[in-house]
C-alpha cells in the first residue's frame, strides 16, 4: 500500500475510534449477553465459522494466547487471536496469523459492521458498548479472513462475558485471583463461578493450578455440563526451569508426555505455568493425549522460542535497563516481584506508578516497597486513572516522603526515574533499572514514549 493510502487509513482508523471509543468504555459494564448476541445473530453468526479455544482467568490470560497462537501457526493452522487491552493500537487486538490486521481491514470491517450496530442499537435501552463492537468485528474478520481456529481472551469474567457467544471446544482457565470484584464478586469462589462459565458442554477445561474455593467451582462447573478435565499438577504441568539468558529453559509434562529443553524468552515462573496451559491446550486441540503420546516436540520448540508478550516484563532500553510490566492487581505484581528478583541483579532500581482508580494501589504498593529504591509516582491518560495526587498520599504512606518522587506527567515521570536511576556515589550503571508498572495502559503509552511500539 502507498504511503498516501496508509496515511488515509490511518486517519480513518483514528476516526473510527473516536467513534466507538465514545460509546460505554471498558470500565463501565453493563453485565449481559443479549445486544452481543442480538448483534452476532443480525451478522449471521460468524463466530460458528471456526473452531475456537476460550481463556479466561484473572492473570495471564493474555501471554497464556499469544503461547497458544504461536504452537497452533507452528504446526500450519491458521489463527486469528482476539485478545485486550490494547497497548498502542486497537487493532493489536485482532490478530491473524500472528499480524495485527491492517488500519485498512479494521476500518472496512467496521464499515460493513455499522448499519447492524444501528438496527442492535435500535432494539435496547443500552447502546452497544466499545468492546461489543470490537468483539463483533473480531468474529466477522476471522469469519472472512478465514481462519481454521480462533483463539479468544475474555474481556472480564466469562458466563457474560460478550466473547461468550462463542461454542469453544477448549476452555482455558488461568490463576484466578481478587479483580473486578465490583463486578465479579467478593471472593474467589464467586469469581471462579462466573469465570467457569465459558466451560461449555462436551468441551475440555485445561485449568490452571487455583486456590481451592475456585478450582471446586471450576469442577464444579465441568461436571456439570459434562466436560472433560485437564489439571495442572496431574494431567500437566512445569516439571523443571532454569533461569537463561534472556528468559528461561522449562521441562513441561503434557498430557501426551514431556517436552524437555524448552525455551521460554519470556522471564517468571508465572510464564512457564503459563506455556504449560498453552502446551495442554493444543495437545487437546489435537486430541493428543497418554494413548496418543505426544505432539511434535521440535516443532513445540521452535514455537515456543517465538513468543513475545509485550508489556510483560519487557525490556526496552539499556544503561539503566527500562522494564515494561503491566501488572495491576496484587496476583500479578507477586508474579513481577518473583520474575524481577529471580531474572535480575539490579543493585538499584526504581519505580513508575500509574494505576487506574478502581485497582488496589495500597495492594501494589505494599508489593513494590521492599525491592524498589524509589519510586516516582504519576497519571495515565485513562479516564479512570487514579488522580496523581491520590496515589502519591497512598505511596507516601508505604515508602515514606523521602522515597517518592511526584511527577503528572507519565514522559517526566520516566525521565525522572531514569535519572534517579542514574544517580549513586559509585559507578552501578550497568546494574540499575526502572521499572515501569501499574496498568496495561500505563505500559502502553510508556512503549510508545520508548519508541518501542
Amino acid at each position: 500500500m502507498a504511503a498516501s493510502e496508509q496515511d488515509r487509513y490511518a486517519a480513518l482508523l483514528r476516526r473510527v475510534e473516536a467513534e466507538i471509543f465514545g460509546r460505554r468504555g471498558e470500565g463501565h459494564v453493563n453485565p449481559s449477553n443479549e445486544r452481543m448476541s442480538a448483534l452476532v445473530d443480525v451478522l449471521g453468526q460468524p463466530q460458528r465459522a471456526y473452531r475456537s479455544i476460550h481463556l479466561t482467568g484473572t492473570n495471564g490470560k493474555t501471554s497464556t494466547a499469544r503461547m497458544v497462537d504461536e504452537l497452533l501457526r507452528a504446526f500450519g493452522v491458521r489463527t486469528g487471536r482476539y485478545t485486550s487491552p490494547h497497548l498502542n493500537s486497537v487493532t493489536e487486538r485482532v490478530v491473524v496469523d500472528g499480524e495485527p490486521i491492517s488500519d485498512r481491514v479494521f476500518v472496512e470491517a467496521y464499515a460493513e459492521l455499522a448499519p447492524y450496530i444501528e438496527m442492535v442499537d435500535a432494539q435496547f435501552d443500552v447502546p452497544l458498548s466499545f468492546f461489543e463492537i470490537v468483539t463483533a468485528l473480531a468474529f466477522a474478520v476471522f469469519a472472512d479472513t478465514p481462519v481454521d481456529v480462533a483463539v479468544v481472551e475474555v474481556g472480564m469474567g466469562g458466563s457474560w462475558d460478550n466473547t461468550n457467544v462463542i461454542d469453544a471446544e477448549v476452555a482455558v482457565v488461568t490463576p484466578i485471583g481478587l479483580d473486578h470484584v465490583e463486578y465479579l464478586g467478593a471472593d474467589v469462589a464467586s469469581i471462579a463461578k462466573e469465570k467457569a462459565g465459558i466451560i461449555k458442554a462436551g468441551a475440555t477445561a485445561v485449568l490452571a493450578a487455583q486456590p481451592v474455593p475456585a478450582a471446586q467451582e471450576l469442577l464444579r462447573r465441568a461436571v456439570a455440563v459434562e466436560a472433560s478435565i485437564a489439571r495442572e499438577g496431574l494431567e500437566f504441568g512445569v516439571l523443571q526451569r532454569q533461569v537463561a539468558v534472556g528468559g528461561q529453559l522449562v521441562t513441561l509434562q503434557g498430557l501426551g508426555g514431556v517436552y524437555p529443553d524448552i525455551y521460554l524468552p519470556l522471564h517468571g515462573a508465572h510464564q512457564a505455568q503459563n506455556a504449560a496451559l498453552a502446551l495442554a491446550a493444543v495437545e487437546v486441540f489435537f486430541g493428543a493425549g497418554a494413548a496418543s503420546g505426544p505432539i511434535d516436540g521440535e516443532t513445540v520448540r521452535e514455537a515456543f522460542a517465538l513468543v513475545r508478550s509485550p508489556g510483560r516484563l519487557e525490556p526496552v532500553r539499556a544503561s539503566p535497563t527500562v522494564l515494561l510490566d503491566s501488572s495491576h492487581n496484587p496476583a500479578g505484581m507477586i508474579a513481577t516481584v518473583e520474575a524481577l528478583s529471580e531474572a535480575f541483579d539490579f543493585r538499584r532500581l526504581v519505580g513508575v506508578l500509574a494505576v487506574l482508580a478502581d485497582k488496589d494501589a495500597r495492594g501494589l504498593l505494599d508489593l513494590l516497597e521492599p525491592i524498589l529504591d524509589e519510586l516516582v509516582v504519576t497519571q495515565n491518560s485513562s479516564d479512570r486513572a487514579m488522580p496523581v495526587d491520590d496515589l502519591a498520599a497512598l505511596a507516601i504512606d508505604v515508602f515514606g516522603p523521602d522515597r517518592v518522587t511526584v511527577e503528572p506527567r507519565l514522559d517526566d515521570a520516566i525521565d525522572a526515574a531514569i535519572g534517579l536511576a542514574e544517580r549513586s556515589d559509585d559507578d552501578i550503571l550497568s546494574g540499575a533499572g526502572v521499572l515501569v508498572t501499574g496498568s496495561v495502559v500505563t505500559a502502553g503509552e510508556a512503549r510508545t514514549l520508548l519508541g518501542a511500539s
